[in-house]
């Protein structure tokens, strides 16, 4: 049975400035199929190699494989239905599946706007992609399809989604693919080397209500460290990687595995770098690990700071304090590693000041880096249902967080861009002329000065930030957001679409909605500066003695 593994062609100017990145999905259940058994496996990266549709036509015509599979982010779910819908005229009898974490809560809306697609995995999907190509290849998928659980489909014009398949309980089992992949397209530019996105953990014990990871994910998970770093070796001794980024949500929350990978790593001497997204309050509790992590080739760590003030800070339910973002920039630099701060922008109660401000707090905390990301109201989150018709943008080809999605009350979106793009300028002019230069530190100067190049580039090219939508008009700025119009609903559309059940998002995986893992609990409550879930905090204020760091 041919199958084939289709990376939507979509591009938003944000995370494509340091380069290409290998889409992890291929490598994981590429990896579970073939160890399966499905060895006729072909991946076609339209992203990256920016294929246009006539292009993918002719390989899918050529190739014409038996199963075509695709992935969506919410940015990228209109080019994945199209691009399933050009493997529909094609191929007209190949199944075509669609996975990731739009269509898992919005399976709904998916196979109505798509009907060609004949199943959508929802949540994690090594298991159940195996299972759904057994029952294909032996003929039975339609008669086996209401017993695999995981699986969202149209049966006689009705969508129909099984119950969940619960999470994978070891993920050491995983058994990824690394060779699917055409390994000299996917360059990090700030090394000018190979760069590969593993997967340490899965999930987050966090309730951010922006996010909806910890929805998606369900349970924390997280991996053996030496079986971790076994893969690390062959992604750099077999494909020469020389930097990976930890797909991970919360790859610290763990301090013991955490720590052990980072031992491992040191131990073996991997010439590699690499870099993770963490929270503030993990670096404050294991500053005196630093030193190891930067031993063992942790270079960049981004912090989820979010917002400058407090107030916003509460309302995403981050946890930290404005302080103590400030002192974990320091730490991170004091011992010699990057450190990005990371605003949202663009929320409904954004204004000039509060977009200044921003700048003010990065002046004041003085990251290497700092990322101003516009807010991106997922659907399937909880703020999205607090903010109610406010939302009343629906392009999702534009929730791509370079794009401001919400109208502000006291400002238009394109004015909250100029000044996010302001701030932008001004921070990395600043770095440019007054501080990469004078690094002391050769290898971390090197890397921020190459960070610094990929900027410039995507700059001059109009791809950061999709700058290719702002012109000059004289000595004005304009500004063209792109909006599909017919999906900018009036309050009334929104109103109506809410009493359709299927185009509504569901996230409780049909009744197993995420709960509370005495794991997580345990491992929160021995960490005194990461607050635990909502239950764990309700135990530790009934608790009679305060609680330990963890060893």
């Amino acid at each position: 049975m041919r199958i084939m593994m289709i990376q939507p062609n979509y591009h938003a100017g944000g995370a494509e400035i340091a380069g290409n990145w290998p889409p992890s999905w291929v490598a994981y259940i590429g990896g579970a199929l073939r160890t399966a058994g499905f060895n006729n496996l072909r991946f076609v990266d339209a992203m990256t190699e920016d294929l246009p549709n006539e292009q993918l036509r002719l390989i899918l015509r050529h190739n014409r494989p038996d199963v075509v599979m695709a992935t969506a982010i919410t940015p990228m779910i209109y080019k994945a239905q199209e691009t399933l819908q050009i493997a529909r005229e094609e191929v007209p009898n190949a199944r075509l599946i669609l996975g990731g974490i739009h269509p898992t809560f919005m399976y709904g809306q998916v196979l109505t706007e798509a009907p060609w697609i004949d199943y959508i995995v929802r949540g994690e999907g090594e298991e159940i992609i195996v299972e759904l190509m057994q029952s294909i290849e032996a003929g039975t998928d339609r008669r086996d399809r209401a017993n695999i659980k995981g699986i969202a489909y149209l049966e006689d014009g009705k969508v129909v989604a099984t119950p969940a398949r619960d999470p994978i309980a070891d993920l050491d089992k995983l058994t990824p693919d690394w060779s699917l992949y055409d390994w000299k397209r996917y360059i990090y530019v700030p090394l000018n080397v190979r760069v590969a996105v593993p997967n340490f953990a899965r999930g987050c014990p966090f309730t951010c209500r922006f996010c909806s990871q910890w929805k998606f994910w369900r349970r924390y998970r997280a991996r053996s460290p030496q079986k971790f770093v076994d893969e690390i070796e062959t992604l750099v001794r077999e494909h020469n990687v020389g930097f990976f980024i930890l797909a991970d949500e919360e790859p610290t929350i763990n301090r013991k595995k955490f720590t052990a990978l980072c031992e491992e790593l040191v131990r073996r001497k991997l010439p590699v770098h690499w870099g993770i997204n963490t929270r503030v309050t993990d670096i404050l509790r294991d500053e005196a690990q630093l030193p190891l992590w930067r031993a063992a080739g942790l270079v960049h760590i981004s912090l989820g700071t979010e917002a400058a003030a407090q107030m916003n800070l509460d309302r995403f339910r981050k946890q930290t304090t404005i302080e103590q973002n400030k002192r974990a920039i320091e730490l991170i630099k004091k011992h010699g590693m990057v450190a990005e701060a990371q605003f949202i922008m663009g929320m409904e109660n954004e204004t000039p000041e509060t977009i200044e401000e921003t700048y003010r707090y990065v002046l004041d905390w003085k990251p290497d880096m700092a990322n101003w990301n516009m807010y991106t109201p997922w659907p399937f989150a909880e703020l999205f249902e607090e903010l109610g018709d406010r939302v009343e943008v629906r392009d999702y080809a534009k929730y791509n967080f370079v794009t401001p999605i919400m109208k502000p009350e006291l400002m238009d979106r394109e004015d909250v861009l100029k000044g996010v793009l302001r701030n932008y300028a001004r921070f990395y002019m600043r770095k440019a002329f007054l501080e990469y230069p004078f690094i002391k530190d050769p290898f971390k100067r090197r890397y921020m000065l190459g960070c610094l190049r990929a900027f410039m580039k995507t700059t001059v090219t109009r791809r950061f930030y999709d700058l290719g939508r702002v012109h000059m008009r004289g000595a004005q700025l304009e500004i063209d957001l792109g909006f599909d119009e017919s999906r900018v609903l009036t309050p009334e559309q929104i109103a109506a679409m809410k009493q359709r059940k299927e185009m509504n998002a569901d996230t409780t995986f049909g009744g197993a909605a995420p709960g509370i893992d005495p794991e997580e609990i345990k491992i929160q409550a021995e960490n005194p500066l990461n607050l635990p879930l909502e239950v764990a905090v309700n135990e530790n204020a009934n608790a009679t003695t305060p609680a330990k760091p963890a060893s």
